[in-house]
């Protein structure tokens, strides 16, 4: 029986490997570009940086160090120069891909960093397995410009799990609409008509503004921004404001809000301001053939009959009045239940020896023409 040299003998010491196998080995030399590890075979195994991290960035040298020992994926037994490549980030992918099937198969919510912004979607990195979530499943409402998303932290669901097709998919959409649901719930537990509640202005549109009120949408109608007149919601109102509303109706899904609180309604007090007899400033704010309407303050409008608006004839308000135009005038009717109020400027212009002749003209005659007028108006 021939006796083995020593060669021999440490040849077949040294284990077998195959490509494809996980080995074990210690760092035995870090440079830039690549990790070399004693594998316990006879040849080192090298790790090349792109085989280690997709990372460009990263120094190997501040992440691995001599005597670390590590696990990575034979990708060739032989690399062409007697040594054996191996791959960190292929083995750290299976791994990854192992997990994604686990949260596949269990439906579990993952969360990730977004690693890349692609024209189609987004692209998430997990134990270096890669998830790719189309942008039609990225969120509930249809987003044109995804890269706010980059660097972002998401939570998804595996949708589609098919790594031999490199085809795994996710969605963030599901979740939201979930959760969406579940705070909509909830909101309409919590509200009632008549509560006052806090939310931020979604979109303005000509009609109105929609208040995200967390979980639902509700409506505050142009009608309802101000008790006086407001022309154009998109010149009060921005996405993003913060606003404090009156929930006026509940409808099904349907959220009706006010910002005319009760406690703020101008003609509480009006009776006194605008009694009879009371001289009042006020922006002219429209006009008809009739007469001009009066704002006296916001939700408190008076009718200014053409034949109140001076001593001498005028055929249309329009003629001597402007829209925006600040007037002077005396209240010479006041009607509270109706809310109506009637204005005379000829009152103020008459002079003071026909002072107690004129009034009792425009008692007697004047104020049931502006009576008329403002029938008419109605």
């Amino acid at each position: 029986m021939s006796e083995l040299s020593f060669e021999q003998m440490l040849e077949e010491s040294l284990k077998t490997i195959r490509t494809g196998e996980i080995v074990t080995g210690k760092v035995i030399d870090v440079k830039e570009d690549e990790i070399a590890l004693n594998i316990g075979y006879k040849s080192d195994g090298i790790i090349p940086k792109n085989e280690y991290t997709n990372d460009s960035s990263v120094d190997l040298r501040e992440v691995v160090h001599v005597g670390d020992e590590m696990e990575a994926k034979v990708i060739k037994v032989n690399d062409g120069e007697g040594q054996v490549a191996l791959s960190y980030k292929r083995l750290a992918a299976d791994k990854g891909n192992k997990r994604l099937e686990e949260a596949f198969e269990n439906h579990e919510v993952l969360t990730a960093k977004v690693a890349q912004v692609l024209d189609g979607g987004l692209s998430v990195i997990v134990e270096e397995a890669r998830v790719f979530i189309p942008a039609s499943l990225v969120s509930d409402t249809y987003e044109k410009d995804l890269t706010k998303y980059a660097g972002q932290e998401i939570e998804f669901v595996i949708t589609e799990f098919n790594p031999k097709r490199r085809r795994v998919i996710g969605d963030r959409k599901q979740l939201m609409i979930a959760r969406k649901a579940e705070m909509q719930k909830a909101l309409f537990e919590r509200i009632h008509i008549g509560d006052t509640v806090e939310g931020v202005v979604k979109n303005v549109t000509d009609f109105g503004a929609f208040i995200d009120l967390g979980g639902a949408d509700g409506l505050l109608h142009i009608s309802e921004m101000s008790w006086g007149r407001v022309e154009n919601p998109k010149k009060v109102f921005k996405a993003g404001d913060q606003v404090r509303a009156l929930i006026k109706d509940i409808s099904g899904e349907k959220i009706a809000l006010s910002l005319k609180f009760p406690e703020e309604n101008p003609w509480v007090k009006a009776a006194e301001k605008y009694a009879a007899g009371n001289v009042v400033t006020g922006r002219v704010a429209r006009m008809t053939d009739f007469g001009a309407f009066v704002e006296l303050e916001p939700g408190v409008d008076a009718l200014l009959h053409v034949s109140q608006i001076s001593r001498e004839h005028v055929d249309k308000p329009a003629d001597v009045l402007s829209i925006g135009q600040v007037i002077e005038a005396k209240v010479v009717d006041f009607n509270g239940e109706d809310r109506k109020i009637s204005l005379s400027m000829k009152a103020l212009q008459v002079p003071a020896q026909d002072a107690h002749a004129e009034n009792e003209d425009v008692a007697d005659v004047d104020i049931e023409a502006v009576a008329a007028a403002e029938a008419d108006a109605e």
